[in-house]
């Protein structure tokens, strides 16, 4: 599986981005998917987490009530819309593609697949 993160780029803070992840799997739908975040000198962190039909979402505790993970399993790809932005929230972002079940989705190790990064940077 191929993913393919984008959406990225420079806001000021208060403002809104939505990062696209297109997935080359025509089984996109048998992958639960997640974002995470790495920041400059931190560890990749978790962010956003959806089950395969879009039923369930979970969120780390710095972004819930901020962003809001989608998926559009007809088009291939995971959504993240993130909201009131802080600078904070600057990193490189990340999906990630899980086999299997939802347990373990907020650890990197559990995911199968990553996408290249995009980087969202919040100015203030």
């Amino acid at each position: 599986v191929q993913l393919q993160a984008s959406g990225g780029g420079l806001v000021q803070a208060g403002g809104s981005l939505r990062l696209s992840c297109a997935a080359s799997a025509r089984t996109f739908s048998n992958y639960h998917m997640g974002w995470f975040r790495q920041a400059p000198g931190k560890e990749r962190a978790f962010v956003a987490h959806i089950t395969r039909s879009g039923t369930y979402t979970y969120y780390g505790p710095s972004v819930k009530g901020r962003f809001a993970i989608s998926r559009d399993n007809a088009k291939n790809t995971v959504y993240l819309r993130m909201n009131s932005l802080k600078p904070e929230d600057t990193a490189v972002y990340y999906c990630a593609a899980k086999n299997g079940g939802s347990v373990g989705y907020t650890l990197t190790t559990t995911y199968d697949y990553w996408g290249q990064g995009t980087l969202v940077t919040v100015s203030s």
